[in-house]
């Protein structure tokens, strides 16, 4: 449950939602996606409330990247990035080129365009995790939101993942509203952090105001050290185990 928790996603900027396991995170931007119900309270959007808009309308101006999704099968990828066009295609009317233009523009931007024939029932999970990432940007709204993007992919996809979210605001002015479970990567990427405990906002801001050892600690209930890079200037979070880091030992020279 999330109790008395206010946030706004503004155009051009990412705002990040970070927590323990049961923190409410998910259950928050799936509300904002209209998922989930509001009991107390309302999602708006500058011309009023969410839920007076038709589900075609809603889906023309908010997309979710969910988690759980199921691969159709039969279908490309290319098939399947394409259903992100359907709010913006008239009855029994064939893709435009307007369509053809972002479903291309979604798979380069992701990496998936050389699969773009592969069969979806070919995939790796981190590669149809990049598929269903395409489909929602081919859905060009004004709001992205994203569950745990970075899940499931390696190395050179999750840090991609994170620049990709950035040029969204950045670059085309999207209102971003992303769930991270690993706080390097939310320092990286956000403008805005609302840090979740308990269903409650625990601590918002800048990452420099939020990510703080104390805030952290409270919250998950671990002892970390925070520092800021000199080179890069962002933060770096060091949880501290119960085992102390390994240090690499120096080879023993054999004498003759």
């Amino acid at each position: 449950m999330v109790h008395g928790v206010s946030v706004e996603l503004t155009p051009g900027r990412v705002t990040a939602l970070i927590g323990p396991n049961g923190s409410g995170k998910s259950t928050l931007l799936r509300a904002l996606a209209r998922l989930h119900k509001v009991d107390d309270g309302e999602v708006t959007q500058a011309d009023g409330a969410v839920s007076a808009f038709s589900a075609r309308e809603f889906a023309r101006r908010v997309t979710l990247f969910a988690q759980s999704r199921q691969a159709p099968h039969g279908l490309t990828v290319s098939e399947v990035v394409a259903f992100g066009r359907h709010p913006h295609r008239r009855r029994f009317a064939g893709p435009s080129p307007e369509d053809r233009s972002a479903v291309d523009t979604a798979m380069t931007v992701t990496g998936v365009q050389e699969m773009a024939g592969r069969s979806v029932g070919e995939l790796s999970g981190g590669e149809m995790q990049r598929v269903w990432l395409a489909a929602c940007l081919a859905q060009e709204t004004g709001v992205v939101l994203l569950d745990e993007p970075t899940n499931h992919l390696d190395l050179r996809y999750q840090i991609e993942t994170l620049d990709l979210v950035r040029d969204l605001a950045d670059d085309r002015g999207v209102a971003v509203g992303i769930v991270l479970h690993d706080l390097d990567h939310a320092a990286r990427v956000a403008d805005t952090l609302l840090l979740m405990s308990a269903g409650r906002i625990h601590a918002a801001g800048v990452p420099h105001e939020v990510l703080t050892a104390a805030n952290i600690s409270e919250v998950y209930g671990l002892p970390v050290e925070v520092e800021t890079d000199p080179r890069t200037g962002r933060l770096r979070i060091d949880p501290i185990g119960r085992h102390p880091a390994r240090t690499r030992k120096q080879p023993v020279e054999e004498k003759a």
